[in-house]
């Protein structure tokens, strides 16, 4: 850790070490931390400028995952690498299937998304919150899924057993918060979801990217609606930081939002704010099931005269339910108080569903059309980028709402595997391989047990289904397969061939 770096200690070692010729080369993983305009910024980093200063000759190199060119930049200038070069891979992972659904019931919604897609298999939940971190794990465990909670406010020891639990053991889902993921290298994450947004497009792809390291298909899964925008606009401006580092925060947060709200390849979206192009990936919600587009400019334009007309009237804004109940027409308590059933536009949407509604609410705030005033309550305020609405300059075409019947009806359909399918591994095996592919895995799980070993030591699941597609006969045939060198062959060569020879 940067910390321990930089103590007396730490350097004194260092220095001695440094004498004896004995440092080669400083890496410094996780570069993005020492960048202000990163999502995981830790001051603690620029202190990290004392091994260039201090070790001159010394060769350093900075490693991110997650950098988009301003960050670059600065991980340049903080670190003193002027003169370095930069390589840039590609961010592409076309083994992940990207999915963002519009939220209503999140834990239900995730709950179906498991069962249906991802039966048995390890993933990682993202919550916001340390009480949804632990509510969310209660409710997946009461359905049968060994579900585990991690955050920072666990006892330690609770923490470092869940962990190991998850990495040691096959098909737990780990309920957390951000901090659960830094330095977390399991190669058979089938899923990562977020029932909370995160706040930048940078923390979405280094959370999801946490899926499939095996090189199999996997799944990122994301439950977005109006109040993460407002969350996530409000703990912005909230922040104490200056004006200059909320306006970076915001186009971040508005680019996430953009993918979000995507009616395009979300993998096309996603690469293209990372400076790297592609085609439409065929693999992504938006690819394999288009969502129907609508002109909302009918339904904005009433929400945002309404909003405008009943801040006239009263001289104070209201948040969304009200101006919902408003343009539906509703008598409610509130309405009879302020006397809002005389606006203008009073029943004027009422063949929009609340459903309708929220949507283009959102929407129009995800593309900075109105705004949430977080310091009045979260209520709705226009902006410069409504008057084109209201003035009939601009279009607003919008995702079709879940909540219409053309939307249930391709939400209804299934765009993964199921949860009695095989696994992405033994997808494409016989019926016969397949159940080699399930013998191999309880051997391995055994093994793996007995030695106190993650799974994916003894053998990747890419491994066992190129085993159980092959169905060798003797050691010889097992030479060549992809993961099963010679060490492994001469430890587990005979057993897989015993697994294998029996009748299943």
């Amino acid at each position: 850790a940067p910390e321990r770096v930089t103590t007396p200690r730490f350097l004194s070692l260092l220095d001695s070490m440094h004498q004896r010729g004995q440092v080669s080369l400083f890496a410094i993983d996780e570069a993005h931390c020492v960048s202000q305009w990163g999502h995981d910024f830790r001051p603690e980093y620029r202190a990290l400028t004392v091994l260039h200063e201090r070790y001159a000759g010394v060769p350093r190199v900075a490693l991110t995952a997650t950098a988009d060119d301003i960050t670059r930049a600065d991980i340049v200038e903080r670190l003193q690498l002027e003169e370095a070069r930069q390589f840039v891979s590609s961010f592409d992972r076309p083994n992940i299937r990207y999915t963002i659904v519009e939220k209503k019931d999140a834990t239900l919604q995730l709950l179906r998304f498991i069962e249906r897609d991802h039966a048995g298999d390890a993933g990682i939940v993202y919550c916001q919150s340390r009480k949804r971190v632990e509510e969310t794990a209660q409710t997946l465990g009461s359905q049968g899924i060994t579900a585990l909670p991690y955050h920072a406010g666990l006892d330690p020891e609770v923490r470092q057993r869940n962990q190991d639990r998850f990495l040691r053991e096959e098909g737990i889902v780990m309920a957390a918060t951000i901090a659960f993921g830094m330095g977390i290298d399991k190669p058979d994450v089938r899923f990562v979801a977020h029932l909370d947004m995160p706040k930048n497009i940078e923390g979405y792809y280094q959370e999801t990217g946490r899926a499939g390291r095996d090189g199999l298909p996997a799944a990122a899964w994301m439950a977005y609606g109006l109040q993460d925008v407002v969350n996530q606009r409000r703990m912005i401006d909230e922040s104490p930081a200056g004006e200059e580092f909320k306006q970076v925060m915001r186009g971040k947060l508005d680019a996430l939002l953009a993918l979000a709200e995507a009616t395009d390849c979300r993998r096309v979206r996603l690469l293209h704010y990372f400076g790297e192009s592609s085609t439409p990936c065929g693999n992504c919600d938006n690819c394999m099931s288009p969502p129907q587009i609508w002109d909302g400019t009918d339904a904005a334009r009433k929400l945002l005269s309404t909003i405008y007309r009943v801040q006239q009237m009263s001289g104070i804004s209201f948040g969304a339910g009200h101006i919902m109940d408003i343009l539906r027409g509703k008598a409610t308590e509130k309405m009879a108080q302020f006397g809002h059933q005389n606006v203008t536009t009073f029943g004027l949407g009422a063949e929009f569903s609340e459903a309708q509604l929220r949507g283009v609410l959102r929407q129009l705030i995800a593309t900075g059309a109105l705004a949430v005033d977080v310091q009045a309550f979260n209520t709705l305020r226009l902006t410069e980028g409504s008057r084109g609405v209201l003035k009939g300059e601009a279009q607003v075409q919008l995702r079709e709402s879940v909540s219409t019947p053309a939307e249930r009806r391709r939400s209804g359909s299934r765009t993964g595997r199921s949860g009695s399918a095989p696994s992405a591994a033994a997808a494409a095996l016989t019926a016969d391989g397949q159940a080699r592919f399930a013998a191999l895995k309880a051997w391995r799980a055994e093994v793996a047990r007995a030695h106190n070993l993650p799974a994916y030591v003894i053998f990747h699941d890419a491994t066992l289904a190129a085993i159980a597609a092959l169905a060798p006969g003797t050691l010889r045939d097992l030479q060549g397969v992809s993961g099963l060198g010679a060490k492994k062959l001469e430890a587990y060569g005979e057993d897989v061939l015993r697994v294998v020879a029996q009748p299943h």
